[in-house]
């Protein structure tokens, strides 16, 4: 437990920073979104390159992908019933299962690191492999079937899969991986060098995105929904990585990824396809500060688990 703690407070203290610099306008707004472009299309396509490159893929167990993968649709069966609750509105129950199947995959990344060193980051960019395209198409389809009036022309999610720098460069590593191809030591220098910046950039900016005004807002749905989230997208993972065999650090891995509070980018893409935006702001930052508390607590309980 000690070390997990070790491993989430330079993780809050980064989110903080990031927080704070937005705040006081100490990095203007527009530099804030040109950071998260240049860390969603270098940084860290950079760093999954190299990592998935360089993971030990003979012994690797994609049982993690498996149970991730259906922890993420029972969840996204989840949101769905909040289409018979009273007062939800279609928009709303959209923006909930995006909620419910993505994660922010800089923190998983970092804590997973700090926790286990180059093994754990091999094994949460695995998760990533399996969850952001899974996240992707669950997210784009539910905020189109429930949006009120989508905007601008219907989206394309194949198509955006196949253009996404993540998806791209997880498709680059595995095939590397799978090839057996070294990575020449001045690539994999530089990739490296790239790697490093997108955990440290891709938190300051995780912190920048959090509106913290939004927990005024938040009402008993917001809190509920994302109890919902945090607590049971973890259990449920847990649990189908046991039907599936999964042990050790690989579950304990899983719980991280699957424990960390909703992607950032939730809201812009709810605003952008006819979701509920205030609610996924609101989910956003009520996860965020939740998740420090749901986060270590699960990770407790996890490695109490004989087989962890």
């Amino acid at each position: 437990m000690s070390g997990f703690l070790y491993a989430l407070l330079p993780v809050i203290a980064i989110v903080s920073l990031g927080h704070v610099l937005s705040v006081r306008k100490w990095i203007p707004t527009e530099s804030w979104r040109a950071i998260e472009r240049l860390s969603y299309v270098v940084l860290f396509p950079a760093l999954i390159v190299r990592t998935l490159a360089n993971a030990p893929f003979e012994t690797a167990p994609w049982r993690l992908a498996g149970a991730l993968i259906l922890a993420q649709f029972a969840l996204a069966g989840v949101g769905l019933l909040g289409r018979f609750l009273p007062n939800m509105p279609r928009p709303a129950v959209g923006s909930v299962i995006q909620s419910n199947v993505r994660w922010n995959t800089m923190i998983g990344l970092s804590i997973g690191s700090l926790l286990f060193g180059q093994e754990g980051l091999a094994l949460v960019t695995i998760a990533a492999a399996a969850m952001i395209p899974t996240a992707n198409v669950l997210s784009v389809y539910a905020l189109i079937a429930h949006a009120d009036r989508p905007h601008g022309p219907a989206p394309k999610p194949l198509l955006a899969l196949v253009r996404n720098p993540i998806v791209l460069a997880c498709i680059c590593g595995l095939g590397l991986a799978a090839a057996n191809i070294e990575l020449p030591e001045l690539l994999d220098d530089s990739l490296g060098i790239l790697g490093d910046a997108a955990l440290a950039l891709g938190l300051l900016s995780a912190g920048a995105g959090v509106d913290l005004s939004a927990l005024r807002r938040a009402g008993p749905r917001t809190f509920g929904w994302s109890l919902v989230r945090l607590v049971g997208l973890p259990v449920v993972a847990v649990g189908f990585g046991l039907l599936l065999g999964l042990s050790g650090t690989a579950l304990t891995i899983a719980v991280i990824c699957a424990a960390t509070p909703t992607a950032t980018s939730s809201y812009i893409l709810a605003r952008e396809l006819g979701g509920d935006a205030p609610l996924a702001a609101n989910l956003i930052a009520v996860e965020t500060v939740l998740a420090m508390l749901t986060m270590p607590l699960l990770y407790l309980a996890v490695t109490q688990l004989p087989l962890a």
